[in-house]
């Protein structure tokens, strides 16, 4: 690839990479509200596919950062996050509403049964409360982590009125911890979306590729007095991956500086034409090369 080439693909990725990761930004957290929202009214039927197409996208939107070898993973973290933050901040959700309508009532417990064992999940203890008077507590069963209640003991609660809400002490219904939870996997999303632009920034593929910026490479090439072209290095690379012995794991391994107007998608590209893999991961400042390798770095 000519210098003038390379300038130019170097400005499509720069072009609106500030804009475009804003926009995902706000995207990311504007899905997790109206998917928290959706959750209350909505089943898996419909839930399910609005998952698959949030993640679809933020593939497509995330490649366009730059870093196309982890947008997949990437979106695959955030929306794993956004889906506990969807779920926890409905948990809070559902604290705060009992708070706000719940009953504070004294009742007793008449029956105590564990959840059924699933392989190491935690099983939880479940009770069913009734009033002074004989009348069942509405709602499900209160929950709680340890058998701290015994049957016939008295327990003070929030009862829901309508009954859809599972009763809760007090101690329970406090939402605090889960909002803040939410707010942190919501964080954690953002952040893998700040992390995606920085890798898709011409300063990480320079640190990736090993390879100096356009400064240091004039002071390179004044230096050693390499004043090769890039089709000159291009066919010395060729050579190089025909000739060099591998190491003992397999890799043909050159120096990128030696190669200074390079870059290393091309270098993945002359390798591919020659039957070899370029290494994405593990290179130490080295490229490397092999028919198979763990990360393949993109030569399209």
């Amino acid at each position: 690839m000519s210098g003038a080439a390379e300038d130019e693909a170097r400005k499509r990725r720069t072009r609106y990479p500030v804009p475009l990761a804003v926009g995902i930004g706000c995207y990311v957290p504007a899905a997790i509200a109206g998917l928290f929202f959706l959750a209350d009214d909505f089943g898996p039927a419909l839930l399910v596919p609005l998952w698959l197409v949030h993640g679809g996208l933020l593939i497509l939107l995330i490649r366009k950062l730059g870093a196309k070898e982890s947008s997949t993973y990437a979106a695959l973290f955030i929306v794993a996050t956004s889906l506990m933050a969807v779920y926890v901040a409905a948990m809070a959700r559902d604290d705060l509403t009992l708070q706000q309508r719940g009953e504070k009532v004294t009742a007793t417990v008449v029956k105590k049964w564990r959840d059924p064992a699933e392989g190491r999940k935690n099983r939880d203890y479940n009770y069913t409360l009734e009033h002074q008077d004989g009348t069942e507590v509405p709602g499900p069963a209160m929950k709680t982590s340890s058998g701290r209640y015994d049957v016939g003991q008295k327990v003070t609660v929030l009862e829901d009125p309508q009954g859809e809400l599972r009763p809760q002490t007090p101690g329970q219904a406090d939402a605090t911890g889960e909002a803040l939870g939410s707010g942190a996997l919501a964080l954690a999303a953002l952040g893998a979306v700040g992390w995606m632009t920085w890798r898709g920034s011409d300063t990480a593929r320079r640190r990736d590729d090993g390879k100096p910026s356009a400064g240091m490479r004039k002071v390179y090439k004044a230096v050693t007095g390499n004043h090769t072209t890039g089709e000159e290095q291009e066919e010395k690379l060729r050579e190089a991956l025909r000739t060099y012995p591998a190491d003992r794991r397999g890799y043909i391994k050159v120096q990128p500086e030696d190669y200074p107007d390079l870059p290393q998608q091309r270098a993945a590209r002359i390798a591919w034409e020659m039957g070899l893999r370029a290494e994405a991961t593990g290179n130490r400042g080295s490229w490397r090369f092999k028919e198979t390798v763990i990360e393949e770095v993109p030569h399209d």
